[in-house]
Protein backbone atom coordinates (compact mmCIF):
# COMPACT_ATOMS: atom_id res chain seq x y z
CA UNK A 1 0.00 0.00 0.00
CA UNK A 2 2.70 2.76 0.63
CA UNK A 3 5.79 3.61 -1.41
CA UNK A 4 9.23 4.35 -1.03
CA UNK A 5 9.46 8.86 -0.36
CA UNK A 6 12.20 10.51 -1.52
CA UNK A 7 12.78 12.67 1.72
CA UNK A 8 16.26 14.39 0.15
CA UNK A 9 14.53 15.34 -2.35
CA UNK A 10 11.74 17.12 -0.69
CA UNK A 11 13.76 17.92 2.63
CA UNK A 12 11.33 16.97 4.46
CA UNK A 13 11.44 14.64 7.66
CA UNK A 14 7.82 13.93 7.56
CA UNK A 15 5.66 13.03 4.36
CA UNK A 16 2.02 12.27 4.34
CA UNK A 17 0.38 11.88 0.79
CA UNK A 18 -3.29 11.35 -0.11
CA UNK A 19 -3.91 9.85 2.87
CA UNK A 20 -7.44 8.48 3.46
CA UNK A 21 -8.88 7.23 6.84
CA UNK A 22 -12.36 5.44 7.68
CA UNK A 23 -14.00 5.18 11.04
CA UNK A 24 -16.25 2.65 11.90
CA UNK A 25 -19.29 3.85 13.21
CA UNK A 26 -20.81 0.50 14.39
CA UNK A 27 -22.56 -0.34 10.86
CA UNK A 28 -20.35 0.52 8.57
CA UNK A 29 -16.98 2.15 7.59
CA UNK A 30 -17.16 5.91 6.82
CA UNK A 31 -14.67 7.99 5.48
CA UNK A 32 -13.01 10.99 8.16
CA UNK A 33 -9.90 11.85 6.70
CA UNK A 34 -10.00 12.64 2.91
CA UNK A 35 -6.79 12.50 0.52
CA UNK A 36 -4.42 14.69 3.10
CA UNK A 37 -1.75 15.97 2.41
CA UNK A 38 1.10 17.27 4.81
CA UNK A 39 4.86 17.67 4.89
CA UNK A 40 7.16 18.58 8.23
CA UNK A 41 10.67 20.10 7.91
CA UNK A 42 13.20 19.25 11.00
CA UNK A 43 12.86 22.17 13.43
CA UNK A 44 9.72 23.27 12.36
CA UNK A 45 6.12 23.36 14.03
CA UNK A 46 3.18 22.91 12.66
CA UNK A 47 -0.21 23.85 13.85
CA UNK A 48 -3.57 21.64 13.23
CA UNK A 49 -6.22 23.59 14.17
CA UNK A 50 -10.10 22.78 13.54
CA UNK A 51 -13.05 21.81 15.95
CA UNK A 52 -13.69 18.53 17.58
CA UNK A 53 -14.12 16.28 14.88
CA UNK A 54 -12.00 17.75 12.40
CA UNK A 55 -9.75 14.81 12.42
CA UNK A 56 -7.01 16.39 13.72
CA UNK A 57 -5.76 14.00 16.02
CA UNK A 58 -6.41 11.19 13.52
CA UNK A 59 -4.07 12.80 11.21
CA UNK A 60 -1.49 13.13 13.91
CA UNK A 61 -1.78 9.75 14.90
CA UNK A 62 -1.44 8.87 11.22
CA UNK A 63 1.85 10.44 11.27
CA UNK A 64 2.80 7.64 13.35
CA UNK A 65 1.55 5.22 10.91
CA UNK A 66 -0.87 4.41 13.70
CA UNK A 67 -4.89 4.23 13.55
CA UNK A 68 -6.39 4.03 17.18
CA UNK A 69 -9.63 1.44 17.32
CA UNK A 70 -12.19 1.64 15.01
CA UNK A 71 -10.27 3.82 12.58
CA UNK A 72 -7.73 2.58 9.74
CA UNK A 73 -5.91 4.06 6.79
CA UNK A 74 -6.90 3.05 3.71
CA UNK A 75 -4.92 4.78 1.37
CA UNK A 76 -2.02 7.03 0.29
CA UNK A 77 1.47 6.94 2.10
CA UNK A 78 3.81 8.18 4.95
CA UNK A 79 7.05 8.71 4.98
CA UNK A 80 9.53 9.27 7.89
CA UNK A 81 13.02 10.00 7.28
CA UNK A 82 13.03 7.88 3.89
CA UNK A 83 11.27 4.86 5.68
CA UNK A 84 7.89 3.85 4.40
CA UNK A 85 5.73 3.43 7.19
CA UNK A 86 3.45 1.72 5.94
CA UNK A 87 5.58 -0.88 4.40
CA UNK A 88 7.27 -1.68 7.89
CA UNK A 89 5.79 -4.65 9.95
CA UNK A 90 4.15 -3.97 13.05
CA UNK A 91 6.72 -4.69 15.08
CA UNK A 92 8.88 -1.80 13.22
CA UNK A 93 6.65 0.91 13.58
CA UNK A 94 6.28 -0.05 17.09
CA UNK A 95 9.91 0.22 17.40
CA UNK A 96 9.76 4.15 16.06
CA UNK A 97 7.23 4.96 18.45
CA UNK A 98 8.24 6.28 21.44
CA UNK A 99 12.20 6.51 20.48
CA UNK A 100 12.27 8.24 17.09
CA UNK A 101 8.35 9.80 16.83
CA UNK A 102 6.69 10.41 20.86
CA UNK A 103 3.10 11.46 21.04
CA UNK A 104 2.02 13.69 23.92
CA UNK A 105 -2.06 12.64 24.36
CA UNK A 106 -4.73 15.32 25.37
CA UNK A 107 -5.88 13.37 28.60
CA UNK A 108 -3.35 12.62 30.86
CA UNK A 109 -5.31 11.14 33.49
CA UNK A 110 -6.58 8.19 30.62
CA UNK A 111 -3.04 8.08 29.54
CA UNK A 112 -1.15 6.81 32.79
CA UNK A 113 -1.33 3.54 34.79
CA UNK A 114 -2.99 4.82 37.85
CA UNK A 115 -1.14 1.37 39.47
CA UNK A 116 2.97 2.88 38.46
CA UNK A 117 4.75 5.64 39.78
CA UNK A 118 5.57 8.47 37.49
CA UNK A 119 9.02 7.87 37.08
CA UNK A 120 8.68 3.98 36.24
CA UNK A 121 6.43 4.85 33.65
CA UNK A 122 8.72 7.84 32.26
CA UNK A 123 11.45 5.10 32.41
CA UNK A 124 9.53 2.44 30.59
CA UNK A 125 10.13 3.95 26.71
CA UNK A 126 13.92 4.59 27.20
CA UNK A 127 14.71 1.43 28.80
CA UNK A 128 12.18 -0.72 26.43
CA UNK A 129 14.34 0.51 23.62
CA UNK A 130 17.57 -0.19 24.98
CA UNK A 131 18.57 3.72 24.92
CA UNK A 132 19.91 4.33 28.27
CA UNK A 133 19.65 2.46 31.75
CA UNK A 134 16.50 2.86 34.28
CA UNK A 135 19.17 4.92 36.48
CA UNK A 136 20.30 7.15 33.50
CA UNK A 137 16.36 7.50 33.05
CA UNK A 138 15.78 8.52 36.50
CA UNK A 139 18.22 11.27 36.16
CA UNK A 140 16.91 12.48 33.13
CA UNK A 141 13.36 12.48 33.96
CA UNK A 142 14.41 14.68 37.23
CA UNK A 143 16.06 17.27 34.74
CA UNK A 144 12.62 17.31 32.49
CA UNK A 145 10.56 17.93 35.46
CA UNK A 146 12.80 20.38 36.61
CA UNK A 147 12.57 22.32 32.88
CA UNK A 148 8.37 21.54 33.17
CA UNK A 149 8.60 23.64 36.24
CA UNK A 150 7.28 20.74 37.91
CA UNK A 151 7.47 21.16 42.20
CA UNK A 152 10.10 18.91 43.69
CA UNK A 153 11.49 17.23 40.78
CA UNK A 154 13.33 15.23 42.40
CA UNK A 155 10.88 13.34 44.26
CA UNK A 156 7.62 14.09 42.14
CA UNK A 157 8.55 11.41 39.85
CA UNK A 158 7.86 8.96 43.52
CA UNK A 159 4.33 9.89 43.34
CA UNK A 160 1.26 8.14 41.69
CA UNK A 161 -1.13 9.65 39.20
CA UNK A 162 -4.00 10.33 41.37
CA UNK A 163 -1.34 11.71 43.60
CA UNK A 164 -0.43 14.97 41.50
CA UNK A 165 -3.11 17.87 40.23
CA UNK A 166 -4.11 17.47 36.38
CA UNK A 167 -2.15 20.11 35.02
CA UNK A 168 1.46 18.42 37.12
CA UNK A 169 0.38 15.09 35.04
CA UNK A 170 0.53 16.99 32.12
CA UNK A 171 3.49 18.02 32.05
CA UNK A 172 4.91 14.50 33.20
CA UNK A 173 3.31 13.41 29.98
CA UNK A 174 5.23 16.43 28.03
CA UNK A 175 8.62 15.05 29.45
CA UNK A 176 8.03 11.32 28.72
CA UNK A 177 7.44 12.42 25.31
CA UNK A 178 11.11 13.90 25.50
CA UNK A 179 13.08 11.21 27.07
CA UNK A 180 14.14 9.55 23.70
CA UNK A 181 15.11 13.07 22.01
CA UNK A 182 12.48 12.04 19.29
CA UNK A 183 12.89 13.55 15.51
CA UNK A 184 9.00 14.35 15.93
CA UNK A 185 6.95 14.83 18.80
CA UNK A 186 3.13 14.95 18.30
CA UNK A 187 1.38 17.38 20.78
CA UNK A 188 -2.51 16.32 21.45
CA UNK A 189 -3.48 19.39 23.30
CA UNK A 190 -0.86 19.28 25.27
CA UNK A 191 -1.73 22.31 27.51
CA UNK A 192 -5.33 22.02 27.34
CA UNK A 193 -5.99 21.02 30.77
CA UNK A 194 -2.84 23.58 32.38
CA UNK A 195 -3.36 26.98 33.70
CA UNK A 196 -2.44 30.04 31.96
CA UNK A 197 0.75 30.50 34.06
CA UNK A 198 1.54 26.78 34.35
CA UNK A 199 1.00 27.05 30.11
CA UNK A 200 3.36 29.52 29.19
CA UNK A 201 6.11 27.45 31.35
CA UNK A 202 5.31 24.36 29.28
CA UNK A 203 4.91 26.32 25.73
CA UNK A 204 9.06 27.85 26.80
CA UNK A 205 9.33 23.70 27.42
CA UNK A 206 8.55 22.94 24.10
CA UNK A 207 9.83 25.49 22.58
CA UNK A 208 13.30 24.92 23.79
CA UNK A 209 13.27 21.34 23.30
CA UNK A 210 12.70 21.60 19.44
CA UNK A 211 15.19 24.85 19.15
CA UNK A 212 17.83 22.38 20.85
CA UNK A 213 17.25 18.81 19.11
CA UNK A 214 16.22 20.20 16.13
CA UNK A 215 13.16 18.14 16.47
CA UNK A 216 10.11 18.27 14.13
CA UNK A 217 6.88 18.48 16.14
CA UNK A 218 3.44 18.95 15.11
CA UNK A 219 0.98 21.07 17.73
CA UNK A 220 -2.51 19.71 17.72
CA UNK A 221 -5.01 22.58 19.52
CA UNK A 222 -7.87 24.17 19.25
CA UNK A 223 -6.87 27.60 20.77
CA UNK A 224 -5.07 29.31 18.05
CA UNK A 225 -3.66 32.08 20.48
CA UNK A 226 -1.52 29.03 21.89
CA UNK A 227 -0.58 27.34 18.33
CA UNK A 228 0.45 31.02 17.27
CA UNK A 229 3.33 31.30 19.69
CA UNK A 230 4.97 27.72 18.20
CA UNK A 231 3.95 27.40 14.64
CA UNK A 232 6.01 27.99 11.49
CA UNK A 233 3.01 27.17 9.43
CA UNK A 234 -0.80 25.65 10.34
CA UNK A 235 -2.90 23.61 8.85
CA UNK A 236 -6.94 24.35 9.28
CA UNK A 237 -9.27 21.58 9.24
CA UNK A 238 -12.62 20.65 8.97
CA UNK A 239 -14.85 17.27 8.83
CA UNK A 240 -11.52 15.67 7.68
CA UNK A 241 -10.93 18.36 4.98
CA UNK A 242 -8.40 21.02 4.41
CA UNK A 243 -9.85 24.15 4.88
CA UNK A 244 -6.95 26.31 4.54
CA UNK A 245 -2.75 26.18 5.11
CA UNK A 246 -0.14 28.80 5.40
CA UNK A 247 2.99 30.40 7.16
CA UNK A 248 1.44 31.27 10.94
CA UNK A 249 1.70 34.70 10.61
CA UNK A 250 0.12 34.86 7.10
CA UNK A 251 -2.92 33.10 8.76
CA UNK A 252 -3.67 34.81 11.64
CA UNK A 253 -3.45 38.61 9.75
CA UNK A 254 -5.20 37.78 7.09
CA UNK A 255 -7.02 34.14 6.72
CA UNK A 256 -8.70 33.48 3.47
CA UNK A 257 -11.65 31.29 4.38
CA UNK A 258 -14.96 32.26 6.22
CA UNK A 259 -14.21 28.97 8.43
CA UNK A 260 -10.83 29.96 9.69
CA UNK A 261 -12.35 33.75 10.81
CA UNK A 262 -14.71 31.69 12.75
CA UNK A 263 -12.16 30.42 14.60
CA UNK A 264 -10.53 33.94 15.07
CA UNK A 265 -13.76 35.30 16.47
CA UNK A 266 -14.85 32.85 19.07
CA UNK A 267 -11.24 33.07 20.76
CA UNK A 268 -12.71 36.43 21.94
CA UNK A 269 -16.14 35.09 23.67
CA UNK A 270 -17.88 37.69 24.89
CA UNK A 271 -20.22 38.19 28.20
CA UNK A 272 -23.32 36.78 26.91
CA UNK A 273 -24.73 36.41 30.52
CA UNK A 274 -28.37 38.22 30.97
CA UNK A 275 -28.42 40.76 33.59
CA UNK A 276 -31.55 39.16 35.27
CA UNK A 277 -32.79 39.88 38.77
CA UNK A 278 -31.11 37.49 41.59
CA UNK A 279 -32.32 36.05 44.05
CA UNK A 280 -30.33 37.20 47.17
CA UNK A 281 -30.78 33.91 49.03
CA UNK A 282 -27.20 32.35 50.03
CA UNK A 283 -27.23 28.42 48.50
CA UNK A 284 -23.81 27.68 49.76
CA UNK A 285 -21.50 29.42 52.25
CA UNK A 286 -18.07 27.73 53.40
CA UNK A 287 -16.68 29.33 56.43
CA UNK A 288 -12.79 29.03 57.36
CA UNK A 289 -12.69 25.57 56.01
CA UNK A 290 -8.93 23.64 55.56
CA UNK A 291 -8.72 20.52 54.84
CA UNK A 292 -5.87 18.13 53.36
CA UNK A 293 -4.95 14.73 52.01
CA UNK A 294 -2.64 13.90 54.70
CA UNK A 295 -2.60 14.36 58.60
CA UNK A 296 -1.82 17.81 60.29
CA UNK A 297 -1.01 18.86 55.88
CA UNK A 298 -3.16 20.84 54.51
CA UNK A 299 -3.75 21.95 50.84
CA UNK A 300 -6.43 24.63 51.77
CA UNK A 301 -6.77 26.70 54.49
CA UNK A 302 -8.87 29.36 55.72
CA UNK A 303 -11.75 28.94 52.07
CA UNK A 304 -14.64 31.53 52.99
CA UNK A 305 -16.81 31.97 50.24
CA UNK A 306 -20.75 32.55 49.32
CA UNK A 307 -22.34 31.46 46.36
CA UNK A 308 -25.80 32.83 46.05
CA UNK A 309 -29.17 31.90 44.90
CA UNK A 310 -28.90 32.15 40.04
CA UNK A 311 -25.20 33.05 40.68
CA UNK A 312 -22.07 31.71 39.32
CA UNK A 313 -18.64 31.79 41.27
CA UNK A 314 -15.77 30.93 39.51
CA UNK A 315 -12.74 30.00 40.87
CA UNK A 316 -9.38 30.90 39.41
CA UNK A 317 -6.09 29.69 39.48
CA UNK A 318 -2.95 27.84 38.70
CA UNK A 319 -2.70 24.03 38.73
CA UNK A 320 -2.61 23.03 42.39
CA UNK A 321 -4.07 26.19 44.00
CA UNK A 322 -6.84 24.22 45.58
CA UNK A 323 -9.55 24.97 43.08
CA UNK A 324 -10.50 21.36 42.79
CA UNK A 325 -9.86 20.37 46.62
CA UNK A 326 -12.08 22.82 47.21
CA UNK A 327 -15.10 20.92 44.96
CA UNK A 328 -14.25 17.99 47.14
CA UNK A 329 -14.76 19.51 50.08
CA UNK A 330 -18.01 20.75 49.28
CA UNK A 331 -18.93 17.83 47.72
CA UNK A 332 -18.17 15.43 50.51
CA UNK A 333 -14.96 13.42 49.08
CA UNK A 334 -12.74 15.13 51.21
CA UNK A 335 -14.04 15.78 54.78
CA UNK A 336 -12.24 19.15 55.86
CA UNK A 337 -10.30 19.28 59.39
CA UNK A 338 -11.42 22.56 60.38
CA UNK A 339 -14.80 25.19 59.36
CA UNK A 340 -18.21 24.26 58.34
CA UNK A 341 -19.96 24.31 54.80
CA UNK A 342 -23.60 25.50 55.01
CA UNK A 343 -26.00 24.27 51.93
CA UNK A 344 -29.65 25.99 51.94
CA UNK A 345 -29.15 26.67 55.65
CA UNK A 346 -28.18 23.57 56.37
CA UNK A 347 -24.64 22.59 57.97
CA UNK A 348 -23.09 19.82 55.85
CA UNK A 349 -21.74 16.64 57.18
CA UNK A 350 -17.96 17.31 56.25
CA UNK A 351 -18.27 13.27 55.05
CA UNK A 352 -20.42 12.15 52.04
CA UNK A 353 -20.85 9.04 53.58
CA UNK A 354 -22.98 11.09 56.37
CA UNK A 355 -25.30 13.66 53.98
CA UNK A 356 -29.07 12.53 53.44
CA UNK A 357 -30.10 11.59 50.02
CA UNK A 358 -32.12 14.96 49.88
CA UNK A 359 -29.01 16.74 50.35
CA UNK A 360 -27.22 14.43 47.83
CA UNK A 361 -29.64 15.52 45.24
CA UNK A 362 -29.53 19.18 45.55
CA UNK A 363 -25.78 19.61 44.94
CA UNK A 364 -24.50 17.73 41.95
CA UNK A 365 -20.94 18.03 40.25
CA UNK A 366 -20.28 17.86 36.63
CA UNK A 367 -16.30 16.58 36.08
CA UNK A 368 -13.55 17.93 33.75
CA UNK A 369 -12.84 14.65 31.24
CA UNK A 370 -16.37 13.37 30.49
CA UNK A 371 -14.22 10.69 29.15
CA UNK A 372 -13.33 9.16 32.28
CA UNK A 373 -17.15 10.44 34.01
CA UNK A 374 -18.95 8.17 31.58
CA UNK A 375 -19.36 4.49 32.23
CA UNK A 376 -18.70 3.48 28.49
CA UNK A 377 -20.26 0.04 29.51
CA UNK A 378 -23.53 1.82 29.55
CA UNK A 379 -26.01 3.61 27.41
CA UNK A 380 -27.40 7.01 27.23
CA UNK A 381 -31.39 6.10 28.93
CA UNK A 382 -29.12 4.18 31.61
CA UNK A 383 -26.44 7.10 32.51
CA UNK A 384 -29.18 9.74 32.89
CA UNK A 385 -31.71 7.42 34.02
CA UNK A 386 -29.69 6.25 37.00
CA UNK A 387 -30.42 9.85 39.18
CA UNK A 388 -34.29 9.42 38.17
CA UNK A 389 -34.31 6.30 39.24
CA UNK A 390 -32.59 6.69 42.50
CA UNK A 391 -34.07 10.24 43.92
CA UNK A 392 -37.19 9.95 42.43
CA UNK A 393 -38.15 5.93 42.17
CA UNK A 394 -38.73 6.79 38.42
CA UNK A 395 -39.29 3.69 36.10
CA UNK A 396 -40.26 2.08 32.39
CA UNK A 397 -42.39 4.82 30.78
CA UNK A 398 -42.10 7.68 33.24
CA UNK A 399 -38.22 7.25 33.12
CA UNK A 400 -37.59 7.53 29.27
CA UNK A 401 -39.75 10.68 29.04
CA UNK A 402 -37.60 12.01 31.45
CA UNK A 403 -34.68 11.19 29.83
CA UNK A 404 -35.89 12.61 26.49
CA UNK A 405 -36.74 15.50 27.71
CA UNK A 406 -33.60 15.99 29.78
CA UNK A 407 -31.81 15.37 26.17
CA UNK A 408 -33.82 17.76 24.94
CA UNK A 409 -33.08 20.34 27.56
CA UNK A 410 -29.49 20.16 26.57
CA UNK A 411 -30.01 20.14 22.97
CA UNK A 412 -29.14 16.68 21.89
CA UNK A 413 -31.22 14.18 19.74
CA UNK A 414 -33.83 11.51 21.08
CA UNK A 415 -32.15 8.63 19.19
CA UNK A 416 -29.17 9.26 21.10
CA UNK A 417 -30.51 7.92 24.29
CA UNK A 418 -29.54 4.04 23.30
CA UNK A 419 -26.12 5.10 21.99
CA UNK A 420 -23.16 4.51 23.98
CA UNK A 421 -20.78 7.09 24.75
CA UNK A 422 -17.57 6.15 22.29
CA UNK A 423 -20.22 7.01 19.94
CA UNK A 424 -20.75 10.79 20.69
CA UNK A 425 -18.26 13.59 20.14
CA UNK A 426 -16.51 15.36 23.34
CA UNK A 427 -18.95 18.03 23.39
CA UNK A 428 -21.77 15.69 23.05
CA UNK A 429 -20.52 13.58 25.90
CA UNK A 430 -20.28 16.75 28.07
CA UNK A 431 -23.74 17.64 27.34
CA UNK A 432 -24.46 14.13 28.70
CA UNK A 433 -22.62 14.88 31.92
CA UNK A 434 -24.84 17.92 32.32
CA UNK A 435 -27.99 16.17 31.47
CA UNK A 436 -27.36 13.55 34.27
CA UNK A 437 -26.67 16.41 36.43
CA UNK A 438 -29.66 18.16 35.56
CA UNK A 439 -31.98 14.68 36.14
CA UNK A 440 -31.56 15.04 40.27
CA UNK A 441 -32.94 18.61 39.95
CA UNK A 442 -30.12 20.21 41.87
CA UNK A 443 -29.99 23.53 43.54
CA UNK A 444 -26.32 23.97 42.79
CA UNK A 445 -23.96 22.15 40.37
CA UNK A 446 -19.96 22.56 40.75
CA UNK A 447 -18.50 22.76 37.22
CA UNK A 448 -14.71 21.79 36.97
CA UNK A 449 -12.99 22.49 34.54
CA UNK A 450 -16.61 21.58 32.18
CA UNK A 451 -15.35 23.15 29.17
CA UNK A 452 -10.90 22.76 29.41
CA UNK A 453 -10.96 19.16 27.33
CA UNK A 454 -13.24 21.25 24.68
CA UNK A 455 -12.45 23.08 21.26
CA UNK A 456 -13.49 26.87 21.37
CA UNK A 457 -16.71 26.01 19.39
CA UNK A 458 -17.63 23.36 21.23
CA UNK A 459 -16.96 24.80 24.43
CA UNK A 460 -19.04 28.46 23.38
CA UNK A 461 -22.27 26.12 22.81
CA UNK A 462 -21.67 24.60 26.50
CA UNK A 463 -21.17 28.24 28.00
CA UNK A 464 -23.97 29.03 26.24
CA UNK A 465 -25.90 26.41 27.49
CA UNK A 466 -25.46 26.70 31.46
CA UNK A 467 -26.41 30.18 30.91
CA UNK A 468 -29.51 29.42 29.38
CA UNK A 469 -30.06 26.50 31.86
CA UNK A 470 -29.55 28.88 35.17
CA UNK A 471 -31.77 31.44 33.29
CA UNK A 472 -34.56 28.77 33.09
CA UNK A 473 -33.91 26.73 35.91
CA UNK A 474 -32.72 29.12 38.56
CA UNK A 475 -29.62 27.27 39.32
CA UNK A 476 -26.48 27.64 41.08
CA UNK A 477 -22.91 27.17 39.28
CA UNK A 478 -19.40 26.94 41.58
CA UNK A 479 -17.27 26.93 38.69
CA UNK A 480 -13.94 26.35 38.81
CA UNK A 481 -11.53 26.86 36.14
CA UNK A 482 -7.98 28.36 34.58
CA UNK A 483 -9.57 29.95 31.28
CA UNK A 484 -9.85 33.90 32.07
CA UNK A 485 -11.95 33.97 28.57
CA UNK A 486 -14.44 31.69 30.29
CA UNK A 487 -14.58 33.70 33.28
CA UNK A 488 -15.68 36.85 31.28
CA UNK A 489 -18.02 35.58 29.78
CA UNK A 490 -20.34 33.52 32.64
CA UNK A 491 -19.19 34.72 36.18
CA UNK A 492 -20.54 36.68 38.49
CA UNK A 493 -18.24 37.00 40.85
CA UNK A 494 -14.67 35.81 40.96
CA UNK A 495 -12.53 33.92 43.76
CA UNK A 496 -9.16 33.83 42.99
CA UNK A 497 -7.30 31.17 44.63
CA UNK A 498 -3.02 30.37 44.64
CA UNK A 499 -1.53 27.70 46.83
CA UNK A 500 -4.23 26.97 49.00
CA UNK A 501 -5.25 29.94 49.42
CA UNK A 502 -7.95 33.07 48.40
CA UNK A 503 -5.80 36.11 47.94
CA UNK A 504 -8.60 38.08 46.44
CA UNK A 505 -12.31 37.61 45.41
CA UNK A 506 -15.27 39.59 44.78
CA UNK A 507 -17.61 40.47 41.87
CA UNK A 508 -16.59 40.17 38.22
CA UNK A 509 -16.24 44.30 37.12
CA UNK A 510 -14.25 44.11 40.67
CA UNK A 511 -11.49 41.69 39.82
CA UNK A 512 -11.07 42.20 36.38
CA UNK A 513 -10.53 46.33 36.39
CA UNK A 514 -7.43 47.87 37.74
CA UNK A 515 -6.24 47.96 40.02
CA UNK A 516 -5.43 44.33 40.45
CA UNK A 517 -3.85 42.23 43.39
CA UNK A 518 -0.04 40.77 42.47
CA UNK A 519 -1.51 37.01 41.66
CA UNK A 520 -4.46 38.26 39.95
CA UNK A 521 -2.75 40.84 37.30
CA UNK A 522 -0.07 37.81 36.93
CA UNK A 523 -3.06 35.39 36.06
CA UNK A 524 -4.52 38.52 33.65
CA UNK A 525 -1.10 38.66 32.04
CA UNK A 526 -0.64 35.31 30.88
CA UNK A 527 -3.41 34.58 28.51
CA UNK A 528 -2.14 34.55 25.31
CA UNK A 529 -2.64 36.89 22.80
CA UNK A 530 -2.93 36.51 19.09
CA UNK A 531 0.05 37.31 18.41
CA UNK A 532 3.33 35.41 16.97
CA UNK A 533 5.80 37.27 19.30
CA UNK A 534 3.63 37.73 22.54
CA UNK A 535 5.07 35.07 23.97
CA UNK A 536 8.43 36.09 23.35
CA UNK A 537 7.63 39.65 24.34
CA UNK A 538 5.96 38.70 27.91
CA UNK A 539 9.32 36.53 28.87
CA UNK A 540 11.46 39.90 28.18
CA UNK A 541 9.52 42.14 30.21
CA UNK A 542 9.37 39.75 33.31
CA UNK A 543 13.44 39.78 33.16
CA UNK A 544 13.44 42.63 33.02
CA UNK A 545 11.20 43.26 36.03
Amino acid sequence: MGQVVDIQEHKHLLEIKQVNIEGYDGERWKPIVHSMDLHLKRGEVLGLIGESGAGKSTLGLAAMGYAQSGCRIVSGSIGFDGIDLMALSEQAQIDLRGSRIAYVAQSAAASFNPAHRLIDQFAEGPVQHGLMSYKDAVAKAIDLYRKLDLPHPEKIGYRYPHQVSGGQLQRAMVAMAMATDPDIIIFDEPTTALDVTTQIEVLVAIKDVIKELNTGAIYITHDLAVVAQLADRIMVLRHGKLVEEGDARRMLDNPREDYTRRLLAVRSLGEKKLLLERDPNVVLEISGVSAGYQKDVNVVQDINLKVRRRKTVAVVGESGSGKTTVARIVTGLLPANRGQITFNKKVLSPDLASRDRECLRRLQMIYQMPDVALNPRQKIKTIIGRPLSFYFNMKGKELTKRVEELLKMVELPLHYINRFPAELSGGEKQRICIARALAANPDLIICDEVTSALDQLVAEGILNLLQRLQNELGISYLFITHDLATVKAIADEIVVMYKGRIVEQGSKNEILQPPHHDYTQLLLSSVPEMDPDWLDNLLEEREAV
